[in-house]
């Protein structure tokens, strides 16, 4: 029998509480599919910091490379100073295990409600391909003369032929793989950042020539932002850099029906890869049973997916889609009309 190791990090805040009902439906879909996980937890966190000093020790980054794939709940806590947990951790095992993709399907499941009324499952089904590890994220830059008037700050965005060009391969085969519409759309703006995204641009067309199957666009991330309130349906895949893939992602979890049923994975495809919902830790609604586990549950269903587990993965997203239609009254915490462990038990069921 197959066997994955797991390692669970549950994180802050509602994490612990959203991964436990993942985790809940996984062991259900192992069981129902003939594999087994063997879970590892690691109490990587704001609590942890706070506690000890401590944010992501080297002997926990060597145990992470060993393992199949990481199932992460959220980090953050209002007693940490904003950047602390999100570069000591987040960013070091993305940077560390060269995750050098961020994959986030948008996508509107029928009974979500979309702020845009006249939309539904069949105009929003997109996929947003983020470079990960380059771009602005570096942290390359500086200060000079900090906190006088005369102060320079610096952030610069590195972009390598090495990491673009790999990026947008991805795409491209993820483009192939998808098999819907077969077209990738290239978002960037290459009037105003002429160095970056002409990099950007060349890579995309070069490497375009080897996938003649597949429909290339390009589009300013201005105008991007505006066709996915005005046109979803127009996308299929969308490749872009580090920062633009960063905030279109989170339009694109509205589209779908809010960061309750949104969510990502941080991958590096010939290594080990992290899957988490998009949203926060919630610290206001931490131990209350309201918080919406759906997205780490479909954080799930994308990690069994690219383990191999497609059986397993589809009948994963089709127990929510059965759920949400049947049970469950909204995605926002607290008007569900059912409590956080009650929806984990409901997509368990209708899995089992």
């Amino acid at each position: 029998m197959k066997c994955y190791r797991i390692a669970a990090v549950p994180g802050d805040g509602t994490g612990p509480e959203v991964i436990r009902e993942g985790r809940k439906v996984l062991d259900t879909a192992a069981k129902k599919f003939g594999f087994k996980i063997e879970w590892t937890d690691y109490d990587l966190g704001g609590a942890r910091y706070l506690k000890t000093g401590e944010l992501l020790p080297d002997s926990a980054l060597a145990e992470f490379r060993k393992q199949d794939a990481i199932y992460l709940g959220a980090i953050g806590d209002p007693g940490v100073k904003p950047g602390i947990l999100e570069k000591g951790i987040l960013l070091r095992l993305r940077f560390e295990l060269d995750q050098y993709i961020n994959l986030r399907p948008i996508k509107l499941y029928p009974g979500v409600d979309c702020p845009f009324k006249e939309r539904g499952p069949d105009d929003i089904d997109f996929v947003v391909v983020r470079e990960n590890t380059e771009g602005l994220y570096t942290g390359t830059g500086g200060f000079l003369k900090k906190g006088t008037q005369d102060e320079v700050a610096i952030q610069v965005s590195i972009n390598t032929r090495k990491g673009v060009e790999r990026c947008i391969r991805y795409a491209f085969e993820y483009c192939r793989k998808r098999d819907r519409k077969k077209q990738l759309t290239l978002c960037g703006k290459t009037n105003v950042l002429t160095f970056a995204f002409d990099l950007w641009e060349r890579a995309f067309y070069e490497v375009a020539k080897e996938y003649p199957e597949i429909k290339t666009a390009y589009a300013h991330v201005d105008a991007t932002t505006m066709w996915m309130v005005k046109n979803p349906e127009q996308f299929d895949v969308i490749v872009t850099d580090n920062m633009f893939g960063d905030i279109i992602t989170d339009l694109g979890a509205m589209l779908q029906g809010g960061m309750g049923v949104a969510a990502g994975g941080n991958l590096n495809p010939e290594g080990v890869s992290m899957f988490e919902p998009i949203g926060g830790s919630a610290p206001k609604y931490t131990g209350r049973n309201v918080i919406n586990p759906m997205a780490a549950i479909l954080a799930g269903m994308m990690m069994l997916d690219h383990l191999g587990e497609t059986k397993a993965a589809g009948a994963i997203e089709a127990a929510v889609v059965k759920t949400i239609q049947e049970d469950l009254k909204c995605m926002d915490a607290g008007k569900m009309g059912l409590g956080t462990t009650e929806v984990g038990n409901r997509v368990a069921k209708n899995l089992g």
